[in-house]
């Protein structure tokens, strides 16, 4: 990444188990206030998990019109919402801009796969004929990124990454380098998730992945704690307004913060398990900090990937402990999941922008749930109780099923 070719966030937008805005998302984080519950917006008794961080009173027609709620999957509502905020929040003037030079990269680790088991039931009850013709383009998860391109008529680069839970971090990663390399002068990055569904559910509960403390689901999601039993579903999205630093510049806008570091690798081990060397984990974050021109010591706080499953958590460690060397022992460590669960392809985005929160504030959000210190885990988890603490760089860390890992560097923005 080119010194020269800085690139911004001036807008910030998002829809979370937490709240509908990124000011109630971060006053409740802050607060360490937990989001998951039973499940209610299906029947999750006959699954051997029953709790998820769901999006609460959130009703698509506040923000769109009748037709288009009841038509748009899940995933792409929370795209429109969080967009149409981060926009906002930019004070970006579209009429008086470049459409050309605006493009937009919202991935979605799954898609719609609320409106892909409507449609099957109803192809199943009613022949081919009941399939509704919306089906495919609402359900893909690139429409997350050309809804939101349409609606705003942004006629830049518009693309959409499907990394697993490395999504949204990987998107924003993606757009940086759009810019850096002169293709647009902004970019709506972010990720979306809605897989709280029968469907999804059966697949992470067949898989063995998800918590099952259905009967204290408050103490459910406990990133790197001993009494971990599996991540708690969520859903939701995040979505940053991303500039050139001359075009931010230009325009008066305010910034945020300052992405300086990105950097992705592989496992190449397993679909599902991260390596047991940590390997690929740890080099992300070295070639983070390469690509940012600065040595471990620069880096005050990392919002981990923190999943509360058995594996991710001691392996995050281990690639801390391996890639900060003795300087892992200083480093402010947390997990958001432990208070929105795991929203997928959203977390990275959503976690980005706690990042970004954690800079402009000086407060490092906590790890709730932290109870019973795991001996493989012995790191410094923020436990429970928020920390006012002035901060310059934050790290974000975010894994994927096929073995992808993503670090993001953010930097408390000057001149």
């Amino acid at each position: 990444m080119s010194a020269s070719q800085r690139v911004v966030i001036t807008g910030l937008g998002a829809v979370t188990p937490l709240g509908l805005s990124v000011e109630s998302t971060w006053k409740n984080v802050v607060a360490g206030k937990n989001a998951v519950g039973r499940i209610t917006h299906m029947d999750a008794s006959a699954f051997s998990c029953q709790i998820a961080a769901e999006v609460r009173d959130f009703n698509p027609e506040d923000h769109l019109d009748a037709k288009e709620a009841r038509r748009l999957s899940r995933f792409i509502q929370f795209a429109v919402v969080a967009s149409d905020a981060a926009i906002r929040d930019a004070c970006l003037d579209l009429e008086s801009e470049d459409r050309d030079r605006i493009g937009v990269m919202i991935g979605s680790g799954i898609g719609g796969l609320d409106i892909l088991g409507e449609q099957f039931r109803r192809q199943i009850e009613g022949g081919p004929s009941k399939v509704s013709p919306f089906l495919v383009p609402y359900m893909i998860p690139d429409m997350a990124s050309g809804y939101v391109s349409i609606r705003h008529d942004l006629r830049g680069p518009n693309s959409c990454v499907v990394t697993a839970c490395s999504t949204g971090a990987n998107a924003i990663g993606d757009a940086a380098h759009i810019i850096r390399r002169g293709e647009a002068d902004v970019m709506i990055a972010g990720g979306v998730e809605a897989p709280i569904t029968e469907i999804g559910l059966g697949g992470f509960c067949a898989a063995r992945a998800v918590s099952t403390r259905n009967d204290d689901p408050e103490h459910a999601s406990r990133p790197f704690d001993k009494e971990r039993d599996g991540f708690v579903m969520g859903e939701g999205g995040g979505v940053l307004v991303m500039e050139s630093y001359e075009h931010a510049k230009a325009r008066n806008a305010k910034i945020a913060a300052e992405l300086v570091g990105y950097a992705m690798t592989a496992d190449a081990f397993h679909i599902t398990q991260p390596s047991p060397d940590a390997a690929g984990a740890r080099k992300s974050m070295e070639l983070a900090l390469k690509y940012a021109g600065l040595q471990p010591e620069d880096i005050q706080y990392i919002n981990a990937h923190g999943t509360s499953t058995p594996y991710n958590d001691r392996l995050e460690t281990k690639a801390i402990k391996d890639a900060f060397g003795a300087h892992a022992e200083k480093i402010m460590v947390s997990s958001t999941k432990s208070m929105v669960g795991h929203s997928l392809g959203a977390a990275g985005a959503i976690e980005s922008i706690v990042c970004i929160k954690a800079l402009q504030d000086s407060i490092v959000p906590p790890t709730i749930n932290y109870e019973v210190p795991d001996p493989e885990c012995d790191l410094d988890y923020v436990p429970n109780e928020s920390r006012n603490v002035p901060i310059r760089y934050a790290m974000k860390n975010s894994f994927g099923f096929g073995g992808h890992n993503v670090t993001l560097i953010f930097k408390k923005f000057d001149e």
